[in-house]
């Protein structure tokens, strides 16, 4: 009998809601990655630095501020700093993913997603985050925690990345909503 391998992920969370817009007008926001200053809680903004923006292989480079009192315990980067991330997957009025890239501009498995399912009211838009292994970054922040420390601080890690998607899914839809 094959044996199946699974990998429970490190961190994964979803949010979601109905957008009173059509999927093709809320992708159209979502995929736009330089506008993400409008619904991020730490994107800034950003700009595209290769490909052809919005599509699967192209690279985003953001702009964040984190505020001190975000798990203000942990060694997370706190005031400016900039990601990478590389475009998964872009289907129009369906899904847009990317993935984080690391240092060396390898795509991690710390991937964003947003999904668009057509609804009679509108579209339901789902936020995702999904993380596998510890990303680059993750290892840093918890490389001289003990294990109650890094269980801690993965608890409450993913506790803020939840709230944040659901923070971004209310942004998003009051400017889908306020656009149309």
């Amino acid at each position: 009998m094959a044996h199946t391998e699974t990998t429970t992920p490190l961190f994964e969370s979803q949010a979601e809601l109905i957008v009173e817009a059509t999927p093709t007008e809320v992708y159209a926001l979502v995929s736009d990655l330089p506008r993400s200053r409008e619904w991020s809680p730490e994107c800034t903004g950003g700009e595209w630095i290769s490909g052809t923006p919005g599509t699967p292989g192209a690279v985003f480079r953001g702009h964040n501020l984190r505020g001190e009192d975000v798990v203000s315990w942990a060694p997370v980067v706190r005031g400016t700093w900039t990601t990478e991330a590389e475009i998964h997957t872009a289907v129009p009025g369906t899904e847009f993913s990317w993935a984080m890239r690391d240092s060396q501009g390898r795509a991690q498995t710390s991937v964003w997603a947003f999904r668009m399912i057509r609804e009679p009211n509108g579209c339901r838009l789902v936020h995702h985050f999904r993380m596998d292994a510890p990303t680059e970054g993750i290892r840093k922040i918890t490389q001289d925690m003990g294990d109650d420390e890094r269980r801690r601080f993965i608890t409450e890690w993913g506790a803020k990345v939840g709230a944040d998607l659901h923070e971004t899914l209310r942004r998003i839809k009051a400017i889908v909503e306020s656009e149309r």
